[in-house]
């Protein structure tokens, strides 16, 4: 059990049937009336934050939450399949449970997959991935006075933005969760 007064930031526990996480607390001891905790809390299955005020003697049963290392191998219509690297069972995973960062995933590449009661809920992608450009406009020269940059197509089908010197055919580095050009390969 988890007491309010414990809290911590990144403390999982269940409340009201919902497992959250807790993004900020603070302690507030106010010249009259008793303390009390003020914290923001994510829901982890549907993202969710909001502010909720706990007082410090409550309990709450602690969530732990499982994050395995699995290999992406597949997609099957909306299903998504992943390999446990241990025990190589293969789960299937809906595309739905997927993040916006995962347009960036090739098969057998290694993801992150977060669940809870053995449900898994959510998917990250590893934080930078090398992909070949397949597509791109050619860049023009005297263009680079500025930071000008050019939609490019990646293998996996996604598109971002990356500067004028970039060409088809290039390995490419890409930040996951902001969907930004890095640096060439």
């Amino acid at each position: 059990m988890l007491s309010a007064g414990d809290f911590r930031n990144g403390s999982t526990f269940e409340i009201d049937g919902n497992v959250v996480s807790i993004v900020e607390f603070q302690h507030v001891k106010p010249g009259k009336g008793a303390a009390f905790v003020r914290a923001k809390i994510k829901n982890v299955i549907t993202g969710a934050v909001t502010e909720r005020t706990f007082n410090p003697n409550d309990k709450y049963p602690e969530a732990f939450i499982e994050k395995k290392d699995m290999q992406y191998l597949y997609s099957d219509g909306d299903l998504y399949y992943f390999m446990d690297n241990d025990t190589f069972e293969q789960i299937p995973i809906s595309s739905s449970i997927l993040g916006d960062g995962f347009k960036f995933v090739k098969e057998n590449m290694t993801c992150k997959v977060l669940s809870y009661k053995s449900n898994a809920f959510c998917v990250e992608p590893p934080l930078f991935v090398e992909l070949v450009v397949t597509e791109t406009d050619a860049g023009f020269k005297g263009d680079t006075a500025t930071n000008a940059t050019k939609s490019a197509t990646l293998e996996t089908g996604a598109q971002i933005k990356v500067p004028l010197f970039i060409e088809e055919g290039e390995k490419i580095r890409v930040d996951t969760r902001t969907s930004e050009y890095i640096e060439r390969a």
